[in-house]
């Protein structure tokens, strides 16, 4: 059953919604239609996945009191008390993301630059003043990667293709993914050709910008001798381009003190 045009929004990440029960706010944003219903005693919420490809450049919400098909299956959710509000929570990946980008880049010797890299977000479903978490759902549908020196010693990550824009104008503003500004930088004495590397997902928090624009922190990659050496820092600000930003969420781990996080040797895969 299609949804009622009239009533029509654009959603907005983490801002709480107010329903009553028996109504469904309905959304669509990413790869992702959502239903989140509340009834009495439980919350129900429906999804599913849109083809490859059909995702909007926007996010559109309604609240109505219309269902989908029953084919598309519902979870259910105990009510714990009588508070009507939803949050939608971005979340970044819960992996690692390995990024190749679609033409492979050289960096000279001795030389550095800074690409915009976009990578899908979780939507975190969260009730209540104290946005108890429901369930968490991935607007995008992810593909994974084997990254490591074989079968045995490595670890299992995100996959993800990136035009890596060197101009922060020509990369898509979307609101089911975050920008990360990637500096790399090459002190070695030949030529770096960045053909992909693992973004370190997980240690990156969340903001939100005044159009609604989600932003990481910066991570900055030296390489100094070989490759599989490499060493990573993350920010501890947003980038100034991104206008005046506020933290939205959490990184889902936390960072080691100090300038140096450690010494990832599977930054090039």
């Amino acid at each position: 059953m299609e949804n009622s045009t009239e009533g029509r929004r654009d959603g907005v990440w983490a801002q709480p919604y107010s329903l009553a029960s028996g109504q469904t706010q309905y959304h669509q944003l990413g790869h992702v239609r959502l239903w989140v219903t509340l009834l009495d005693l439980e919350w129900q919420i429906r999804s599913d996945a849109l083809e490859p490809g059909a995702d909007l450049a926007g996010w559109m919400e309604t609240i109505g009191h219309t269902l989908p098909a029953a084919t598309i299956p519902v979870q259910r959710f105990i009510r714990k008390d009588q508070s009507s509000t939803v949050t939608f929570v971005p979340a970044v990946a819960n992996r690692p993301t390995v990024i190749r980008p679609y033409q492979p880049l050289t960096i000279p010797a001795g030389g550095r630059c800074t690409i915009y890299v976009g990578t899908p977000v979780w939507m975190k479903v969260c009730v209540g003043e104290n946005q108890s978490l429901l369930t968490e759902i991935p607007l995008a549908l992810p593909s994974l990667t084997w990254v490591g020196k074989n079968t045995m010693e490595g670890e299992l990550c995100y996959s993800s293709t990136s035009f890596a824009r060197l101009v922060l104008e020509a990369v898509p503003k979307r609101p089911w993914r975050t920008v990360t500004p990637v500096t790399l930088i090459n002190r070695r004495p030949e030529p770096l050709l960045l053909e992909r590397f693992s973004l370190p997902t997980p240690l990156l928090s969340l903001y939100r910008n005044e159009r609604g624009q989600l932003w990481t922190p910066g991570v900055t990659v030296e390489v100094e001798t070989d490759m599989n050496s490499a060493s990573l820092h993350v920010d501890e600000s947003v980038l100034a381009a991104a206008g005046t930003c506020l933290p939205v969420a959490e990184a889902r781990e936390k960072l080691a003190r100090g300038r140096l996080v450690r010494a990832f040797d599977r930054v090039f895969g």
